[in-house]
């Protein structure tokens, strides 16, 4: 329910509709009184979490009561002029509910218990000791890569799926002497807050063949979604309950990547509101799945630095001159925890739109010179990207046609299959 009233006036515009819909003539009346007195401010509100125990139903089927115990509500608080500011609380209700005119209304809701701003402990990865990923309780540096399929890309769920196709690149990433794959799981394809079961199952095949090569996967949620409204946090957390829940237990699951390069999104979305609704998923991710760590993939290292005490491990994405990499990384070592190097590369197009762009040798000559960088620094790296592309979708780097030829050349082997020179450093 989202209420936005006028300095001392009762505001009858369509949250009156809302009031209406949810509740009898007599409780609009009552709810009505409490208007009259209101500030200029905006509030948003959202329940997280719900316990419902049934307390009695009348046998003509027109009064219901129950009992919402534990349930779990996040206010936004938008002062005039002011940044938003958020609370959460921890309430048991009970409530009565009248069919009306067709439609179960509320008569009566009383809050029995309230809670402010509790707490929930983050209790750390036991796969995390310090600056150490531990898998099979051995250290784990990880060397991988960001993966689509060289026909589908942004689209690895998508109609076009071939387990085959995964499969063989699997062997090809294990056998260039990688651990390690990055995937993403796009928001809205994977179907919002009702998750499709086909999504899940071609998710399922994909670990199943990580597992089956010996490669570890770090799941990205969250792809290509830019709301973080609080009144659609319900429904992310759904969305992510269910795909975390599905493979929480999956032998090839490394980490949880809550999302790609979320301070992208400040400007248009307002930064306190991004990274409100990551702090509330990084708590929901650990509530479901208590072992594995979880991360967050800054578009840069100095953002890398926001939310780290939340995170099991810090990872960014670099795309800057690798002459500046060495100070622009050197303060996240402060933070005693591993770092994660999550996308780097280099572009091997030159052509129409970039005449004096990089060549597959210079493309070449980048990954050696960075990844004896990486290997004295020992840090964890994932490349971007194995194949070139013969498409782009626009949603990804948008319509401009040099954007969109530069973002094609960022692989380690070419839209024929042919390695490129790159491909004998793709591990350090």
């Amino acid at each position: 329910m989202k209420y936005k009233p006028k300095s001392g006036q009762h505001y009858l515009g369509m949250y009156t509709l809302v009031l209406e819909s949810y509740f009898t003539t007599k409780a609009r009346q009552k709810l009505k009184k409490y208007l009259k007195d209101t500030v200029d401010v905006t509030i948003n509100s959202s329940t997280l979490r719900h316990e419902l125990d049934a307390n009695f139903f009348s046998e003509d089927g027109q009064i219901v009561a129950f009992t919402d115990r534990n349930v779990l509500e996040v206010q936004e608080i938008i002062p005039k002029k002011n940044n938003p500011l958020y609370s959460k609380t921890n309430s048991n209700y009970q409530v009565i509910m009248l069919k009306e005119d067709g439609f179960w209304r509320i008569r009566h809701l009383t809050r029995t218990q309230l809670n402010f701003d509790k707490t929930r402990i983050l209790k750390k990865s036991p796969l995390v000791n310090d600056t150490i990923i531990l898998v099979d309780n051995q250290p784990f540096p990880i060397k991988g890569i960001n993966y689509y399929p060289k026909d589908t890309p942004w689209d690895l769920f998508g109609d076009k799926f071939n387990a085959e196709v995964v499969d063989q690149d699997f062997h090809l990433i294990k056998n260039a002497g990688l651990n390690t794959i990055r995937i993403f799981i796009p928001y809205t394809d994977f179907g919002k807050e009702y998750v499709l079961p086909e999504k899940l199952e071609k998710l399922r095949l994909v670990m199943n063949t990580a597992e089956k090569v010996n490669l570890k996967v770090i799941v990205t949620l969250f792809d290509f979604y830019g709301n973080y409204a609080l009144e659609d946090w319900t429904f992310t957390h759904r969305h992510l309950e269910q795909i975390v829940d599905y493979l929480k237990d999956h032998k090839a699951l490394l980490a949880w990547d809550l999302k790609n390069e979320p301070d992208l999104d400040f400007d248009s979305r307002g930064k306190s509101r991004v990274t409100s609704w990551l702090t509330e998923l990084v708590a929901q991710t650990k509530e479901i799945d208590s072992i594995h760590p979880i991360t967050i993939g800054w578009s840069s290292p100095e953002a890398a630095k926001l939310l780290q005490d939340q995170v099991d491990f810090l990872s960014f994405h670099y795309y800057g001159e690798i002459s500046d990499f060495k100070e622009r990384y050197k303060p996240l070592k402060a933070f005693q925890k591993p770092v994660v190097l999550q996308e780097f590369g280099l572009s091997s197009y030159r052509g129409l739109w970039a005449p004096f762009g990089n060549s597959e040798e210079d493309q070449a000559l980048y990954y050696q010179n960075f990844q004896n960088i990486l290997k004295k620094e020992s840090v964890h790296f994932l490349s971007w990207t194995l194949y070139d592309f013969t498409n782009v979708p626009k949603g990804v780097v948008g319509s401009l046609p040099w954007r969109r030829a530069i973002q094609k050349h960022f692989g380690f082997i070419r839209t024929n299959g042919e390695k490129k020179p790159a491909f004998q450093f793709i591990s350090n």
